[in-house]
């Protein structure tokens, strides 16, 4: 299925069991770089929780080994900022959540995969688009 331009599978569900829905396109994020936090056909991509990075978290990252700011052309990645969506590494989220560092996240571009790592309850309580 295309969406946008942009290749997705159709059997992706977010952590509120509804249709995923993108996270970002500028900049292309998710693992195969559809914009989506896909796990893919065989569930194998982990780039699956959608953030709103913020300056404090991507100075965290850094210092545990996972630099996001900073831009690497060669892969075609200009770097984050405060304020970028982002499909970040589950497990990277659970260990800025564990260290008090983790970033807010858009559930309904979290792709429900990540509930066999994280609760929802604990993905709600950081939530940016929940009334």
């Amino acid at each position: 299925m295309t969406v946008g331009g942009h290749f997705r599978w159709p059997e992706q569900f977010n952590v509120l069991g509804e249709e995923l829905q993108p996270c970002s396109t500028d900049p292309l994020t998710g693992f195969f770089r559809t914009g989506y936090c896909a796990a893919g056909p065989d569930g194998a991509a982990q780039h699956l929780v959608c953030i709103e990075a913020t300056d404090e978290f991507l100075a965290y990252s850094s210092s545990v080994g996972n630099d996001l700011s900073t831009p690497m052309p060669a892969f075609a990645f200009a770097g984050l900022k405060a304020g970028d969506r982002w499909c970040l590494v589950a497990m990277r989220w659970q260990q800025a959540h564990e260290a008090g560092m983790a970033p807010r996240v858009y559930l309904r571009a979290t792709n429900q995969v990540v509930l066999d790592l994280i609760p929802l309850e604990t993905l709600r309580a950081y939530a940016r688009d929940l009334n």
